[in-house]
């Protein structure tokens, strides 16, 4: 087995002047989103006081426009100019985030959350494109990294701030920064450089049937390509994983451990500290392993950590168990949408990019939907047994099912552009 190209690290990819300014677009625009949305939390309990299930319904109707419009959507952000797409999502949910400003019952906050979520279902696949763009392939591992690592580091941080705004200022002083945070992110695009010729649609059949059919050949692209149609599997297992853990770790903590909120903190933010640091361990370990076998060893990290937080009733068990499912989840996704991301024609990473989110959505949507009532019909240790022997046994039939060789595509690297 040849031996994996050199992959470029966090530090060389960020000396790279477009992936700087995405990234900066990216960590001010995921700041603001976390900062809205538990100002909404905040505002629908405390305000409102909606009950459990009202609560839950914001995900949900949150998440529901991915899973829904996101192969559509990835359809057209391969036909269009994914600069002007990028940049016309976050004027559009500037606008959005200022109207929650103005709502005054449930149903307005569901509504607004759902518009936002259908803009950003067009947004995620065309910033995707433009990775693919702006970073040479050997340098995809990193630049995903860098994702994955601003998106948990405003994770932690800014439910804090968030609470700290909410008190002093309101539930609108968060929505405003949220609207102005879009505002920067479309200035920081414009600056981009991005040289991607859009795919002409054909024009002897009907636009309907025209996008059906470059649907079809997105999904048959996927169901003919063994390591595509396998890191989305491995994806959708490790986020129903997630799902299924993060409501529960609570319940465990209480009933299993015996512990109060202070241990239930820890644990819980173990998840994201792990992430983190998986983000910066990730570069080193793929100048010697492929790909392919990253996201393997993520699974079966996950699926161990899985078995050891059900079989070790403590909490310095749990605890290494929270950080090593996070390593182990960032080891899985950042493969698999770097293998995705180089393994896919240009012209179908839209179509690629936002089935995956797709399905990830949906994976996310029955794992906190039906991890409850498992529970409660299985037993919470027994449910993290299951989950942990389900990823355990992805990464077996992903061993043998995997090309054994390094995730890189013999086609020549795109050069990055330069910024204007």
């Amino acid at each position: 087995m040849s031996t994996p190209a050199r992959q470029m690290t966090i530090r060389e990819v960020l000396q790279l002047r477009p992936v700087r300014r995405l990234w900066v677009a990216q960590i001010v625009s995921v700041f603001g989103d976390f900062l809205a949305i538990f100002a909404v939390l905040s505002y629908v309990s405390f305000n409102l006081h909606a009950t459990a299930a009202e609560v839950t319904g914001i995900s949900v109707s949150f998440m529901i426009p991915f899973a829904l419009i996101g192969p559509v959507a990835g359809v057209f952000v391969d036909r269009w100019n994914v600069k002007r797409t990028m940049i016309a999502s976050d004027l559009i949910r500037s606008a959005l985030a200022l109207g929650l400003v103005f709502t005054a019952s449930l149903g307005q906050v569901y509504a607004i959350l759902f518009l936002l979520s259908a803009v950003s279902a067009f947004f995620v696949p065309a910033q995707t494109v433009t990775l693919r763009t702006i970073v040479p392939r050997e340098g995809l591992l990193a630049a995903n990294s860098l994702v994955q690592q601003a998106f948990q580091i405003m994770r932690i941080f800014s439910p804090a701030l968030a609470g700290a705004m909410v008190g002093w200022f309101g539930a609108s002083s968060c929505y405003y920064v949220d609207s102005v945070s879009f505002i920067v992110s479309a200035s920081l695009i414009w600056t981009l450089v991005i040289a991607r010729e859009p795919v002409v649609p054909s024009k002897d059949s009907h636009p309907l049937q025209s996008v059906l059919n470059d649907l079809m050949v997105g999904v048959k692209f996927i169901f003919t390509h063994a390591t595509i149609s396998f890191v989305i599997m491995a994806m959708a297992a490790g986020m129903f994983a997630i799902s299924c853990f993060g409501p529960l770790i609570a319940v465990y903590v209480r009933d299993e451990l015996q512990a109060g909120s202070v241990a239930f903190g820890i644990i819980n933010a173990l998840i994201g500290v792990g992430m983190i640091g998986g983000t910066l361990i990730m570069s080193r370990f793929a100048q010697k392993i492929s790909k392919t076998h990253l996201a393997l060893w993520g699974l079966v990290t996950m699926g161990a950590c899985g078995v050891v937080l059900a079989a070790f009733k403590s909490i310095a068990a749990a605890s290494i168990s929270m950080f090593g499912v996070g390593v182990g989840v960032v080891f899985v996704f950042v493969s698999a949408q770097t293998l995705m991301q180089g393994q896919t024609p240009m012209e179908l990473i839209g179509r690629v990019s936002s089935s995956v989110m797709s399905v990830l959505c949906i994976a996310q949507l029955v794992g906190l939907l039906f991890s409850g009532s498992l529970a409660q019909t299985l037993g919470i240790r027994n449910l993290f047994y299951a989950s942990a022997a389900m990823l355990l046994l992805m990464s077996v039939f992903g061993y043998f099912r995997l090309p054994q060789q390094p995730a890189t595509s013999p086609a020549p690297a795109e050069q990055p552009s330069a910024a204007s």
